[in-house]
């Protein structure tokens, strides 16, 4: 592949290949405005990618997009169907492209959407891409920020039950959750981000009235520690009010304290534009914030403007990377 140009190398994931993956990214990539930004490598299938470019009706310029073919999918493979040949074929695309950005030859991944069912079909017992991520670039906890119109969101946990979020949550996990998102916020300009923090219980525990005492016991002494460090944090704060400040303007960043608390704001806003970024690995990684969409896949009418502004975010995390300003 081509190393002349100054515009960063991305390495695009195809995603589940029964999916929409394939359709958003020649979408994407169709575009003169993302070909103007970046150097794409999809890391997937070129027979895969070809029918899905003619379903699409668009034509991929294989002078400005390279692609790296695994060849592990069966031209027969039916779209929108659940198997064990899409979930290992997803996990093989991640796999090369973890590879390609820990050996510097791209400066950042973009991830379309895997099946998490197809993928523990396919023997790959993890939660999704950020779990899985994790393990192959050898990283011991991450976080998960999503990015929407005007809000901000990092998780402290994420693909675990409910009883289990609450059980896992303590000052020490809350604190580097905090300190994560601070750094990510000011390597991306932000020279001194605002950050709020949600409770647990309704109205953050309102002094104790709700709850048994977690956010005195869990959060509140996270906080006093990352303030002792100079990061502007606050909380905990109730999440029914605390997304419509942050979108008023009030703070750069939320920190929720389980899945959905902070994902049912951002998808509020519009599947379309939401943007995943794992946080704390050794590689900048980017997604679209959709699933695989199986009951449209195939026919060509799949949204690409959500892997749109994934790639935008990951060539300005890039250059970030890059250039260390």
């Amino acid at each position: 592949m081509s190393r002349m140009s100054t515009r960063p190398i991305i390495a695009v994931t195809m995603g589940d290949p029964a999916g929409v993956g394939p359709e958003v990214v020649v979408k994407a990539l169709a575009r003169a405005d993302v070909l103007a930004s970046c150097r794409p490598v999809v890391i997937g299938d070129s027979v895969r990618l070809a029918a899905a470019a003619e379903l699409c009706g668009v034509t991929l310029d294989r002078s400005a997009v390279d692609i790296v073919d695994v060849g592990t999918v069966p031209a027969d493979l039916p779209w929108g169907r659940v198997s064990p040949l899409g979930g290992d074929a997803a996990y093989r695309y991640i796999e090369r492209a973890a590879a390609m950005a820990l050996a510097g030859e791209v400066q950042a991944i973009c991830t379309a959407p895997l099946n998490k069912e197809a993928l523990h079909a396919a023997g790959h017992l993890f939660p999704g891409h950020t779990e899985l991520l994790a393990h192959l670039t050898g990283t011991a906890e991450v976080s998960m920020m999503l990015v929407a119109p005007g809000l901000r969101v990092v998780h402290v946990t994420t693909h675990i039950g409910i009883i289990d979020a609450i059980a896992k949550i303590e000052p020490g996990l809350v604190a580097r959750t905090i300190r994560r998102a601070d750094e990510t916020l000011r390597r991306s300009g932000i020279a001194r981000p605002r950050l709020a923090v949600c409770g647990i219980n309704p109205h953050a525990g309102e002094n104790g009235l709700f709850g048994h005492g977690e956010e005195a016991v869990k959060i509140e002494p996270a906080i006093a520690t990352v303030r002792a460090e100079g990061i502007d944090a606050v909380g905990p704060l109730p999440a029914d009010t605390l997304f419509f400040r942050a979108r008023r303007g009030d703070f750069d960043c939320v920190v929720a304290m389980y899945h959905d608390q902070g994902h049912g704001p951002v998808k509020v806003l519009g599947l379309e534009a939401g943007v995943n970024i794992t946080i704390g690995l050794p590689v900048v990684r980017t997604s679209v914030d959709h699933g695989t969409a199986f009951d449209i896949a195939g026919t060509g009418t799949a949204d690409e403007r959500s892997m749109v502004e994934a790639l935008r975010q990951a060539v300005d995390l890039a250059a970030v990377a890059v250039t260390g300003r």
